[in-house]
């Protein structure tokens, strides 16, 4: 498959919205099922070869261990036990009322009983409507699913790449369920106190200074798919920086800006990775400088902490055969 295929939201916008139901079921079972990390990095989905998982679940709640894997190129729903039980459906035909139950059953005849302290959607149109009662989300294309996944593994990459190149706090690259983003993020040390009205949910992912990036899919905000970049809190100016490429542009929020590059817009640059990677690292450069981040000390080039490790040929002979970015043995 070709770098950046075409995505267009009107074209799957019927699978995207029963899928992203689909994950919140499953990404409120990983919500009551795992230990609480900081920032919520506990709840988001991780890449697998084949599609996203929860990661293994249970142990400290009296639960066997478990995960529940969306397979996209098969188009099952599994849900596994580290002693190699496993019970899966499949997900083209389901409307989430039936997911929601099959899912369930799934977990029941695995010896897994899981409580959803709220079973609806998180954040979206339909918030008040229970899983359990929602017929109307029922569309699953198999090829538009895959190649949401295809996707989501090309920028995945990228991400991890741009993500190798900052030696501080970071978060994993990984895709949440409430706005079906991919995500990484990056952490000053300097702690914030949110006002008390602020929600918890906020308060803990938002208790660092950070900088943010990511790709999303498309939402009623904006209609197509597009990476960003956000700095919170926002430093004085900071759209007044310049982005890299030409096409990418600050968007006003009600108290903010985002840093958004389109996707159509990098996938139009003679090198796309190479664009998305400078508009991630001019967004960057916007925020940490205008926040006075450490930057320079902060740097990570090629993913190398050691400076010895940086200036190739490496002199120590028991890593002659390795490459600047590999692990020493």
């Amino acid at each position: 498959m070709e770098l950046f295929p075409p995505m267009p939201l009107a074209e799957w916008r019927d699978t995207k919205e029963t899928l992203h139901r689909f994950t919140q079921v499953v990404g409120k079972i990983r919500l009551a099922s795992s230990v609480r990390r900081n920032h919520w990095w506990n709840v988001p989905f991780h890449l697998t070869g084949r599609g996203i998982t929860t990661r293994p679940m249970g142990l400290v709640d009296g639960n066997p261990v478990f995960t529940i894997d969306f397979d996209f190129v098969d188009h099952r729903l599994v849900v596994a036990t580290a002693d190699g039980r496993t019970e899966s459906f499949p997900l083209a035909g389901q409307s989430v009322a039936s997911f929601y139950r099959r899912t369930l059953d799934a977990l029941a005849a695995l010896g897994v009983r899981v409580e959803i302290r709220l079973p609806r959607p998180y954040r979206l149109a339909d918030a008040d409507r229970p899983f359990a009662e929602d017929v109307e989300h029922a569309t699953y294309d198999p090829a538009w699913a895959n190649r949401f996944w295809q996707v989501l593994g090309q920028v995945g990459l990228v991400l991890e790449e741009f993500a190798a190149r900052f030696s501080g706090k970071v978060s994993p690259v990984h895709l949440f369920w409430h706005s079906l983003d991919i995500a990484h993020t990056r952490f000053s040390e300097r702690a914030l106190d949110p006002p008390a009205q602020v929600d918890p949910v906020t308060r803990e992912a938002y208790s660092r200074e950070l900088i943010s990036f990511g790709f999303w899919f498309g939402d009623a905000d904006l209609g197509e798919p597009a990476f960003y970049s956000y700095t919170a809190p926002e430093p004085a100016h900071l759209a007044e920086d310049p982005l890299t490429p030409a096409s990418a542009r600050w968007i006003e929020l009600a108290d903010s800006h985002l840093a958004v590059l389109r996707y159509d817009a990098a996938r139009a640059e003679a090198d796309p990775r190479a664009a998305v990677l400078a508009f991630f690292e001019s967004a960057y450069q916007a925020g940490a400088v205008r926040a006075g981040w450490a930057v320079g000390p902060l740097a990570c080039p090629g993913g190398i902490t050691d400076p010895r490790l940086t200036d190739p040929p490496l002199s120590d002979p028991r890593l002659s055969d390795l490459r600047p970015s590999d692990p020493p043995p």
